[in-house]
């Protein structure tokens, strides 16, 4: 019914080294550390798009402990932008029965499954077109997308991506407040992760 879909094929050029492989706080992989809140979460059909990086995506989901067992599919033109990857993701979750994805980039790693299951709560009630969470005036992820809008997403304009069909159906869409720093807090550069390691750093 649900796929979840982790954005990891993009080519880390400001942060200078593979943001999928950065270890979160506790020392593990941003990738795996996003598939076990998702997992936590109780989403069971998890795809993670890859790019260049594709081999030590695998191998650090391999070597995470307990073992998980996502979908792995590749961009092989990562660098037309993140849409072109949820393009391929979208091929990747084949569910006959899907109903809609839940979209998030591996930038954003420190997203608790609490809210990941506010969200998703939040779409079985609505079936809004769009849903995401918010910490106040700011939006985050992941962001689910219903399948009433997978042709748009589909057709939606590189230079815009799927900010544009957000902006489509912004009188639709359903923003879940929630209090999770962890949910908007995009790592980009080595000054954001360095201040990401310090804001979540358990003392």
């Amino acid at each position: 019914m649900l796929v979840a879909i982790i954005l990891a094929a993009g080519g880390s050029t400001r942060m200078g080294t593979p943001k999928a492989l950065l270890p979160d706080p506790d020392g593990r992989p941003f990738v795996a550390r996003i598939v076990r809140a998702l997992v936590a979460a109780d989403i069971s059909d998890v795809v993670i798009v890859t790019g260049n990086q594709h081999a030590g995506i695998v191998d650090a989901i391999a070597a995470d402990r307990p073992p998980i067992n996502p979908a792995f599919v590749n961009n092989p033109q990562p660098s037309l932008g993140q849409v072109s990857s949820l393009w391929i993701g979208l091929d990747g979750a084949t569910r006959r029965d899907l109903e809609g994805v839940l979209v998030t980039p591996v930038d954003i790693p420190m997203v608790r499954p609490s809210t990941i299951r506010q969200v998703i709560e939040a779409w079985e009630r609505t079936h809004a077109p769009v849903v995401r969470p918010a910490v106040g005036e700011r939006h985050g992820h992941p962001v689910i997308f219903d399948r009433a809008v997978f042709d748009a997403l589909r057709h939606a304009p590189l230079t815009e991506g799927a900010r544009a069909v957000v902006h489509a159906n912004g009188d639709r869409l359903v923003n879940v407040p929630v209090d999770d720093e962890g949910c908007v807090v995009d790592v980009d550069t080595p000054a954001d992760y360095d201040a990401l390691v310090k804001q979540f750093t358990k003392e």
